[in-house]
């Protein structure tokens, strides 16, 4: 994220999740208790300093503090809100043209939180994709071994990518995501360590990573309420595997006529 971006805090127990942040994503961190009693008073008048808003508070209170300021999602800020144990990121406006949504996943691997997007055009997106990879893949090499697994599924299907933090920033991964403005999301390695999730133990990852597997669990970490749809699949340097979600109302039968 590139954007000015306001940390606001309604408690103090919020100033070491606040600070983490700060540090991470930059910007700046507001703590209106030091200035005012009027904290949405003083929330409104800063409001539009900023080019995105993390709100760490109840969901409750950041609708009641943006009542009234929103007035286009294409120049509004982005506004996400995180609650203060840091397990819940939820894009609430601008998820798309605001840039809310990124903003999301991008606090979400700050504190290793669930990202909350609610946007239409996403949650149709019904398939999640662990991947790892070697050193130096680039971006054409995923696209054709992904596009090989998915196996006839489009690539418009991908809500995200789901990865462990040691390749975060490996270029064509990088490269990949944003090209097919595919969002990635990665786990620290003690947290891929502590799943059991890996049907193919992988030697050489256990020797020079120190776990099993990346792409099985990273996946169903990602997705914890789908289903292993692909398992781990490797070639030339990368692996990956698909999960997809449960759908959480059966598809009516068709009745055949007698």
């Amino acid at each position: 994220m590139k954007k000015k971006i306001g940390i606001w805090l309604v408690r103090q127990e919020a100033v070491e999740v606040g600070n983490k942040l700060s540090q991470a994503l930059g910007g700046s961190v507001y703590r209106p208790w030091t200035v005012t009693d009027s904290h949405k008073g003083y929330f409104q008048s800063v409001f539009t300093d900023q080019e995105a808003w993390i709100l760490i508070m109840a969901c409750g209170i950041a609708v009641r503090f943006v009542d009234g300021l929103l007035h286009d999602k294409s120049t509004d800020p982005a506004v996400v809100v995180l609650d203060e144990a840091g397990r819940n990121v939820i894009s609430l406006s601008g998820g798309q043209e605001g840039g809310a949504n990124e903003l999301a996943y991008a606090v979400a691997n700050c504190l290793s939180a669930n990202p909350v997007i609610t946007t239409s055009s996403d949650i149709l997106k019904p398939l999640v994709v662990g991947i790892g990879c070697k050193k130096g893949i680039t971006s054409e090499q995923i696209k054709t071994a992904l596009l090989e697994v998915l196996n006839g599924r489009p690539l418009s299907e991908v809500r995200e990518l789901a990865t462990i933090d040691l390749k975060k920033d490996e270029p064509g991964l990088v490269e990949f995501c944003t090209a097919n403005k595919i969002p990635l999301r990665w786990f620290s390695k003690d947290d891929v360590a502590g799943r059991v999730w890996v049907g193919k133990p992988s030697p050489w990852v256990l020797e020079n990573v120190g776990i099993e597997g990346v792409c099985e669990p990273c996946a169903l970490m990602a997705n914890s309420r789908g289903k292993l749809l692909r398992e781990k699949t490797s070639s030339n340097g990368i692996a990956i595997a698909i999960v997809e979600d449960i759908p959480l109302v059966a598809a009516p039968q068709k009745v055949k006529k007698k």
